[in-house]
């Protein structure tokens, strides 16, 4: 029986914190720690499960565009980024707000039986989808029995 929360536990490692509410454009060469420095964000829901080759990372960022999305690598670090639309969310009128206006981060710390070369993501309809494949190392594998 796999303990889940140790299995979570091995894979991530997250930090946040939360900064003052400042409208700024991305710009497509922005890096993260400048983003982080001049906007609030909040920690985006995630999801992660695992399959024989992989473990998968559904991060929701609603109200973000693909252009304002961002995942790197840093060391053991998997950071991702999303920023909302400022003056496309705060120029409505809205009749019910029940989702925070703010931009969206997170880091997990990813353990060494990731593939690091080979992570890949997507982003789609909100939904930021991480694929993190398995070192050969670890994925489960038949023993021929001669």
């Amino acid at each position: 029986m796999v303990d889940v929360n140790k299995r979570i536990n091995d894979l991530i490692g997250e930090k946040m914190e939360n900064k003052e509410m400042i409208p700024v454009k991305v710009k497509a060469n922005s890096s993260v720690e400048e983003l982080l420095e001049t906007q609030n964000y909040i920690s985006p829901l995630v999801n992660i499960y695992e399959t024989d080759n992989e473990f998968v990372l559904t991060a929701n960022m609603p109200g973000v565009v693909r252009d304002n999305v961002k995942v790197r690598v840093e060391g053991d670090a998997l950071i991702m980024f999303g920023a909302i639309q400022y003056e496309e969310a705060f120029n409505r009128n809205y009749l019910l707000n029940e989702q925070e206006i703010a931009n969206y981060y997170r880091t997990f710390k990813i353990s060494d039986t990731v593939d690091q070369s080979n992570i890949e993501a997507r982003y789609d309809n909100g939904q930021l989808v991480v694929n993190l494949p398995k070192n050969e190392k670890v994925k489960p594998r038949t023993i021929n029995i001669l």
